[in-house]
C-alpha cells in the first residue's frame, strides 16, 4: 500500500503545476493565461491573466452591446466542454474576444502543450492554437 501511494505522490509532485492533462493554466506567446477548470459537470476556460501588450481591458468587440463593458480578465471564454479523458476536451464553445465571435471547440493536451481548436460546423474547418503550460497562477491576476 505504501509503494503505490509514494509513486502517486511523486507523479503529482513532478507534473507541471501539480496537474497532468488538460486542466490547469495555459499561456499564449503573448503571455495571456487561460485556465481550464471544472465548472459543474463540464469544464470551462477562463482568462486569468491578460497579455501585457493588450491595450483592451473590456470585451469591447462583443456583438452584444450590453456586454461590451465587461472585463476580459475573469471572463469565461470556454464553456460546455466534456472531459473525455485527462487530455481531451470536446463539445465546448469558445468565445474569441479579439473578433467577438463564438466557435465550437476542443482541446487536446500533450505534455506541456495544449492544442485549442475553434471551428464552425466541421472540426477540420477551423484553426488550432498551441498554448504552453504556464506557471500556476494562484488567482485571477490582471493588472
Amino acid at each position: 500500500m505504501l509503494l503505490p501511494s509514494l509513486i502517486l505522490l511523486f507523479a503529482i509532485k513532478d507534473a507541471p503545476n501539480g496537474h497532468a492533462g488538460v486542466l490547469g493554466d495555459w499561456e499564449r506567446p503573448s503571455k495571456a493565461v487561460l485556465r481550464f477548470h471544472p465548472c459543474g459537470s463540464d469544464v470551462c476556460a477562463t482568462i486569468i491573466r491578460l497579455s501585457p501588450t493588450n491595450p483592451r481591458k473590456t470585451d469591447s468587440r462583443n456583438p452584444d452591446a450590453s456586454l461590451r463593458g465587461r472585463p476580459l480578465c475573469g471572463l469565461d471564454v470556454g464553456t460546455g466542454f466534456r472531459q473525455v479523458d485527462a487530455n481531451h476536451l470536446v463539445g465546448g464553445r469558445l468565445y474569441d474576444p479579439v473578433s467577438g465571435k463564438t466557435y465550437s471547440g476542443s482541446a487536446v493536451s500533450d505534455g506541456d502543450e495544449v492544442k485549442l481548436r475553434g471551428y464552425i460546423g466541421i472540426s477540420w474547418l477551423g484553426r488550432t492554437e498551441i498554448w504552453h503550460r504556464a506557471n500556476f497562477v494562484s488567482a485571477v491576476d490582471c493588472k
